[in-house]
C-alpha cells in the first residue's frame, strides 16, 4: 500500500477534452476527501502521436489501447495512482494488475451532426438550415467522420452519402468543417461537446471557446444513431489491490452507470471487438432492469437486438446478445 501522506496521483491525456475530463474528477476527489492531497499527471499517448493514422484500419496499422497504453505503463509502474479515461477509449481486456475502478454518472450518449449554417459559401461550400437530419443532406453530400461505428449507422441509412476521414481533435475537427467547402457535416459526441462547454441554442447555433462561427448541430436521436460501448462516459482505472484508489473509487463510481456500461463492455469483448469495431450499443435502467441494444455490422451483416434483465448480471446480459446478433458464436 502506498504512504496515505503521499499524493493520489491522476494520470491523464493532455488534449482540451481529456483534461476538462480529468479537471472534474480532481475536484470531485478533492470534494469528497478533503484530507488526501490529489494531483494530476499529463501523459502523451501513442493515439496523440498518430494525428494522421486512419482510426478505422484496424489491427496491423493501429495499436491497441491507442489512447490508454501509457496511462496503463504509469500505474503498473508506480507513477500513477489512478488513470482517467473517456471510457469509450478503454480496451475491454485490461493488463494483468489492472482494473476498471469506477465510472462516473454518463453524460448525454447521443452524437450531433454538426453542419455550416445559411446559403453556399464563397468557397462553393454548402449551407443549411437548422435541425437538418442525416435524412436531409442531399444526395451525394460528404460526411466526416473517423468512427467506422458512425460511418457504417451513416451508410446503412443513407447509402448515397459519401463518408471521408477526419482527424484531429475537437477544436480541429470543426475548423476543418468550416473551412473546407467538400465537408458538408461531420458527427460529434454530446458529451464531449459538453465537457469542453460548447452549447447548442435554442436555433441550433454552436458557441463556445475556439467553435468557428456559422456552425449548427442537431441532436441524433438513439434510433438513428446508437452510441459505441462506453459513450459518454469517463473511467477510472487502478492496480488491483491498492486500498486508498479502491477507497476514492468507491465514492466516486457511479452504480447505474457502471452495471450499463458493464453490459456494453461485456456485449463487445464477446464480439472480440475494440473501440473501432464497426459495433454500437447502448445499456440503461428501466423500471429497475437493465435494458442493453445493440448492433452489429460485422461481416458485411446487419444485425440488431436487445435483451432485459436484472442489472446484477449485466455481463451476462452482455454476453447474450452478442451470441443473439452473431450465431455459431461460443461464449
Amino acid at each position: 500500500m502506498n504512504n496515505p501522506t503521499e499524493s493520489l496521483r491522476l494520470a491523464t491525456r493532455g488534449s482540451a477534452l481529456a483534461l476538462a475530463q480529468a479537471n472534474r474528477v480532481l475536484a470531485e476527489c478533492r470534494a469528497a476527501f478533503p484530507e488526501l492531497t490529489f494531483e494530476l499527471r499529463i501523459i502523451r499517448t501513442t493515439g496523440d502521436k498518430l494525428q494522421t493514422a486512419a482510426m478505422g484500419q484496424e489491427g496491423d496499422s493501429l495499436p491497441k489501447g491507442l489512447f490508454t497504453k501509457e496511462l496503463e505503463v504509469a500505474l503498473l509502474g508506480g507513477e500513477a495512482d489512478l488513470a482517467v479515461h473517456s471510457l469509450k477509449d478503454l480496451p475491454t481486456e485490461l493488463p494483468e494488475g489492472l482494473r476498471l475502478g469506477a465510472v462516473g454518472e454518463r453524460a448525454d450518449v447521443r452524437d450531433v451532426l454538426v453542419y455550416r449554417a445559411g446559403a453556399a459559401t464563397a468557397g462553393g461550400g454548402r449551407g443549411y438550415a437548422a435541425e437538418l437530419g442525416l435524412a436531409g443532406l442531399p444526395a451525394g453530400a460528404t460526411v466526416a467522420t473517423s468512427s467506422t461505428r458512425r460511418r457504417a449507422q451513416i451508410l446503412d441509412r443513407r447509402p448515397d452519402l459519401n463518408v471521408v476521414e477526419i482527424r484531429g481533435n475537437v477544436g480541429t475537427r470543426l475548423q476543418k468543417l468550416a473551412d473546407q467547402p467538400g465537408l458538408d457535416a461531420t458527427i460529434l459526441a454530446a458529451a464531449g461537446l459538453g465537457r469542453l462547454q460548447f452549447r447548442r441554442d435554442e436555433g441550433g447555433r454552436l458557441s463556445g471557446e475556439g467553435v468557428p462561427e456559422g456552425l449548427l448541430a442537431t441532436l441524433l436521436e438513439l434510433d438513428v444513431m446508437l452510441p459505441c460501448v462506453g459513450q459518454g462516459a469517463v473511467g477510472l482505472e487502478i492496480r488491483a489491490g491498492d486500498a486508498r484508489a479502491e477507497m476514492v473509487c468507491a465514492r466516486l463510481n457511479h452504480r447505474e452507470t457502471f452495471q450499463a456500461v458493464a453490459a456494453e463492455r461485456a456485449f463487445l469483448a464477446a464480439l472480440g471487438g475494440g473501440c473501432q469495431s464497426p459495433v454500437a450499443a447502448y445499456g440503461r435502467l428501466s423500471g429497475g432492469d437493465l435494458l442493453l441494444q445493440g448492433v452489429s455490422y460485422r461481416d458485411a451483416l446487419v444485425r440488431r437486438g436487445q435483451v432485459l434483465g436484472g442489472p446484477a448480471k449485466a455481463a451476462e446480459l452482455g454476453r447474450e446478445l452478442a451470441a443473439r446478433l452473431s450465431p455459431g458464436l461460443t461464449i
